[in-house]
C-alpha cells in the first residue's frame, strides 16, 4: 500500500509539473550595435504561449486556440532581429516615452518648452526617431503557481529624444491560466515630464498573414472619439459616434463601413483614431473592446485603466515579409492601443499625461483570449 501511495503521489506530482506555467529564456541574435537580444517564452497550463524579446519589449508571437482547440499565431511579426530593426512599424513593441502623436513635436511644462524629433510628417510619433521600441530592455522571467511573468526594465535618460527627466520604466507581462495576458506599466521621474506608454501588437485572430482583418467583428465601449486634422492630430473635439462610421458600440465587421466617403476615414486611410472610453470614474479597470473572428471563433476582450484606445486598421501595411515568409498586406492586422489621448500635452481638455517627481505612472491593460 505504501509503495502504491508513493507511486501515485509521484504520478500526481508529474501531472502538476507537466501542466504548470513555464518560462524559457534564450539568445535571439544581436542588434546592429552588437547588443545581445534575448527571447522569453511564457506558457500557461492550457498551452497558450506568448513570446517576447527584450528589444523593444516586443511581443513576437501569441499562440491562441480556436473553437476546435487548434492553436495559431495571432500577432504579426518577424523571424529575426534584423527585420524588427529595419522594417519598423512598431510591430508588437511597447512604444514611448509618448505613445501616439504630439503636434509638431512640441509641448510645454510650465515655463519650459520642449522640442521632439519630427518623425511622422511634422509631428512626433511614438517617442521620436529612437523610441522605447528600439531599446534593449533588461528582462527577468519567473513562473509561479498560476502565472508566467516577465518583467522588463528601461532607464530613459534626461533629454532622451527631447523629453525632460530621467524616466525609470517597468513593463510586466503576466500570462495566467485563464488565458489572460496582463500588461502593467510603471514609471517614475526626477523632473516633470509627460508619459504615455502602450502596446503596439498587430492582431489577426484568423492567424498572422492569413488575410485581411475586414471580417473581424469589433465592439468599442465608447460614445465618443477624437476627430483629427489632416496630419492625424486631434482637433480637440470629443465627437459623439452616433450616426457615424465610428459607432462600434455594437459589434460590427471592420470592413462594413471603412470605405464610406467620410472625411475622417479619408484622412486616416481607414480607422486610425482614438476612442474616448466610457468610464464611471477615471482610472477604473473597465471594458474597452471585444473582437470576434467568425471563421476561427477566436475572441479577444480588452480591459484597461486607460481613458482611451487607438483602433488602427493596418492602413499603412505594405506587404512586409513576416514570420514564415508570409506577407503583411494592406489591412492584414489591426492594433488596439490603450492609451491617454494623442497630443494631450497640448490639450487642456484631455486627461493629463503629466508625471511629476514623487508620483508613479501606473496603468494596466488585460487581454483575454477565448473562442466560441
Amino acid at each position: 500500500m505504501k509503495k502504491y501511495i508513493a507511486t501515485l503521489a509521484a504520478a500526481c506530482a508529474f501531472c502538476s509539473f507537466a501542466n504548470a506555467q513555464s518560462v524559457k529564456q534564450e539568445d535571439w541574435g544581436k542588434t546592429k550595435n552588437g547588443e545581445q537580444v534575448k527571447m522569453f517564452t511564457l506558457k500557461n497550463s492550457k498551452g497558450m504561449t506568448v513570446k517576447v524579446i527584450d528589444y523593444g519589449a516586443i511581443i513576437t508571437e501569441i499562440q491562441a486556440p480556436d473553437r476546435n482547440g487548434e492553436f495559431a499565431d495571432i500577432v504579426l511579426g518577424f523571424d529575426n532581429i534584423k527585420d524588427y530593426q529595419e522594417l519598423t512599424d512598431y510591430f508588437g513593441a511597447v512604444v514611448g516615452r509618448y505613445g501616439n502623436r504630439i503636434a509638431e513635436g512640441k509641448f510645454s511644462i510650465g515655463d519650459n518648452d520642449y522640442t521632439l524629433p519630427q518623425n511622422n510628417g511634422v509631428n512626433s510619433l511614438h517617442g521620436g526617431k529612437v523610441g522605447f521600441d528600439q531599446k534593449v530592455w533588461k528582462g527577468e522571467a519567473v513562473a509561479t503557481g498560476d502565472s508566467a511573468k516577465l518583467t522588463l526594465k528601461l532607464k530613459s535618460p534626461d533629454g532622451d529624444q527631447g523629453y525632460p527627466g530621467n524616466l525609470d520604466v517597468t513593463v510586466t507581462y503576466t500570462l495566467t491560466n485563464e488565458n489572460k495576458l496582463i500588461v502593467n506599466y510603471k514609471a517614475t521621474t526626477d523632473k516633470p515630464t509627460v508619459c504615455n506608454l502602450t502596446q503596439h501588437s498587430y492582431f489577426n485572430l484568423y492567424g498572422a498573414g492569413n488575410g485581411n482583418i475586414l471580417g473581424h467583428e469589433v465592439m468599442l465601449n465608447a460614445d465618443a472619439f477624437t476627430p483629427v486634422d489632416e496630419t492625424l492630430i486631434p482637433t480637440g473635439e470629443l465627437k459623439k459616434v452616433d450616426g457615424t462610421p465610428f459607432d462600434f458600440r455594437k459589434p460590427r465587421p471592420v470592413g462594413s463601413r471603412i470605405e464610406k466617403a467620410d472625411e475622417q476615414l479619408i484622412i486616416g486611410g481607414g480607422y486610425d483614431h482614438n476612442w474616448v472610453l466610457n468610464k464611471k470614474s477615471p482610472g477604473e479597470m473597465s471594458l474597452a473592446a471585444r473582437v470576434y473572428e467568425p471563421v476561427s471563433g477566436r475572441m479577444l476582450t480588452i480591459e484597461t485603466t486607460e481613458p482611451g484606445i487607438q483602433f488602427y486598421s493596418g492602413n499603412f501595411l505594405a506587404g512586409q515579409t513576416g514570420k514564415g515568409g508570409k506577407n503583411y498586406f494592406f489591412r492584414y492586422g489591426m492594433c488596439f492601443e490603450t492609451q491617454h489621448f494623442p497630443d494631450s500635452p497640448n490639450r487642456e481638455n484631455f486627461p493629463s499625461t503629466l508625471l511629476n517627481p514623487g508620483e508613479t505612472y501606473d496603468t494596466t491593460t488585460v487581454f483575454t483570449f477565448g473562442a466560441q
